[in-house]
């Protein structure tokens, strides 16, 4: 306990740093699964292909992925943009499957409706299908989420500064508090994250609360004639 409060500012440090680098794979990795899933959803063609394919990416070991970018990229290696580019290729792996299956599970009465009041496939996406699909993709998010996380600190083997030097720092020098402060600082920035996309999926997706069958039904956020 007494290494933890002399060194609050060392892990507040390393939490920000973990932060850093956990955030834009979590949010590139959604913004391109995206597109993609929406590919493999519209051809069936291509589906087995991109979703064999990118599902093979995160069979490829973290620290040797870490390793290699570097050569792919002409950075550094401890260049933080390895790490984001590593965990943004998992977690496109794991969110594209979950994007096509989302957009799939669309009923196709809706889908048809929509077509049949003249929205265009633009717009049925971004009106309709998206929407629609926003409780799944939210769960596939929240899985990349605490994925990310947990890999960023994988990194710490090569330096890159996270939670993770806790974790090498810590077993070098013996120190069973600072390994500890950093398995349980990783958890609980996993866990306030996880409850940060929760609170913005309620935020976003109002029409998916819990409503009491004596309250009026909530409407979805598609044309009162689209969800009749």
């Amino acid at each position: 306990m007494n290494w933890v409060i002399e060194n609050l500012p060392l892990i507040g440090q390393r939490t920000l740093e973990h932060l850093a680098l956990s955030i834009p794979p979590i949010v590139l990795s959604f913004v391109l699964s995206v597109p993609i899933g929406w590919l493999a959803n519209r051809y069936r063609w291509s589906r087995g292909v991109l979703l064999t394919v990118l599902g093979l990416l995160y069979a490829i070991p973290s620290l040797p992925l870490f390793v290699v970018l570097p050569i792919i990229l002409g950075t550094g290696l401890r260049d933080s943009v390895n790490v984001i580019v590593a965990l943004t290729l998992y977690g496109i792996a794991l969110m594209v499957r979950t994007t096509a299956d989302a957009l799939g599970s669309v009923s196709s009465d809706v889908t048809q409706s929509a077509t049949a009041m003249g929205f265009s496939p633009w717009t049925r996406f971004w009106r309709v299908d998206l929407p629609l699909a926003g409780p799944v993709l939210l769960a596939g998010i929240r899985v990349v989420a605490v994925s990310t996380v947990s890999l960023v600190t994988v990194g710490a083997v090569l330096g890159i500064k996270s939670l993770g030097l806790l974790f090498t720092d810590g077993l070098q020098r013996n120190i069973v508090a600072e390994v500890a402060t950093g398995m349980v600082a990783t958890i609980a920035l996993a866990l306030v994250i996880d409850f940060a996309l929760v609170l913005a999926g309620r935020m976003l997706m109002p029409w998916t609360r819990t409503v009491s069958p004596k309250r009026e039904r909530r409407e979805l956020p598609v044309d009162e004639a689209v969800t009749a």
